[in-house]
């Protein structure tokens, strides 16, 4: 990791005042990983890039030493690395992730701006660009992953779009059935991998459900031949691995990613819940991820109105 962030920031022109990167040791190095994280990326047997994760007491995660080797730049590595480090800053119970950047490159300004990250505030030299974390639910059980599949419906309105991803068997359908019970969605949910997508109508007013299975289709094309449209607006639909393909059916969702555990003896899951675009608040999510919380949230409505 030394090696990348001395190359990447020394191949950068002079800045005044100069960057500190050069002065980073192994030791000064393994000293920020023992307190937080990072990400370290290679290209076969060579360091490619580096970033150091630092938690605050705040829940608010620092990226610090955002590096790419020169050799390795425009390859896609720094936007790979940045992914992992918003999941890897949310497993840490991290609400918000945040960086500075020089005044002196808008170029990288722009950069992070396009991969959700707003200005905070400005600094000295700079400014601070952060953006919200995915919130994180521990779910131990079938039950439990009904419950939050409940919790979500609770939510629910007709035109929502929710994209699962996760490995296999990791809980995405179990999610989806506990939607399911929420919206009071007629007969059985299970995975439609074969029939790749299945309309369940809800017994209770709700809106019907939409259970989709994207995992053997290749572009959004091909989702497009499901006819979805017809069916969006007064449903709620919900894609199994429809990540890079299902985003362009709503540009305001919810993303779950489900995780197993690395331990195999352990059944516990982690959620991660992250809405794009207006719709999901992150006062919402925050009741998602604490269920006590909603009470006091829908005061706060009421005394508003």
């Amino acid at each position: 990791m030394v090696e990348v962030i001395h190359a990447a920031f020394g191949a950068r022109p002079p800045l005044d005042p100069p960057s500190t990167a050069d002065s980073e040791t192994p030791e000064s190095v393994a000293a920020a990983l023992a307190t937080g994280t990072g990400v370290y990326a290679t290209v076969g047997d060579r360091p490619a890039g580096a970033i150091i994760i630092e938690p605050g007491d705040d829940r608010v995660a620092t990226l610090r030493r955002v590096s790419v080797h020169p050799d390795f730049q425009r390859h896609g590595i720094a936007s790979t690395m940045v992914e992992e480090c918003k999941l890897l800053a949310a497993e840490l119970g991290c609400i918000r992730v945040e960086l500075l950047a020089r005044k002196e490159f808008p170029e990288l300004i722009t950069y992070w701006r396009h991969r959700g990250f707003t200005v905070v505030r400005e600094v000295p030299h700079g400014v601070v660009l952060g953006r919200p974390l995915p919130r994180r639910v521990l779910v131990p059980t079938t039950d439990d992953m009904h419950a939050l599949g409940a919790r979500i419906a609770d939510r629910l309105q007709a035109g929502d779009v929710i994209i699962a991803t996760g490995d296999l068997g990791a809980g995405k359908t179990t999610l989806t059935q506990g939607i399911g019970r929420g919206l009071g969605a007629a007969g059985q949910i299970i995975s439609p991998t074969f029939v790749l997508s299945r309309i369940h109508q809800s017994s209770t007013g709700r809106p019907d459900l939409v259970h989709v299975d994207a995992y053997r289709l290749s572009s959004a094309a091909e989702l497009d031949d499901l006819d979805l449209l017809e069916s969006l607006e007064g449903s709620v639909t919900v894609v199994e691995w429809g990540e890079g393909i299902a985003e362009s059916l709503n540009p305001e969702r919810l993303e779950i990613m489900v995780l197993r555990s690395a331990d195999p003896t352990d059944d516990t899951r982690t959620v991660l819940l992250a809405g794009v675009g207006d719709r999901w608040t992150e006062a919402e999510l925050d009741q998602l991820v604490h269920p006590g919380a909603s009470e006091s949230l829908d005061q706060e409505a009421v005394s508003r109105a």
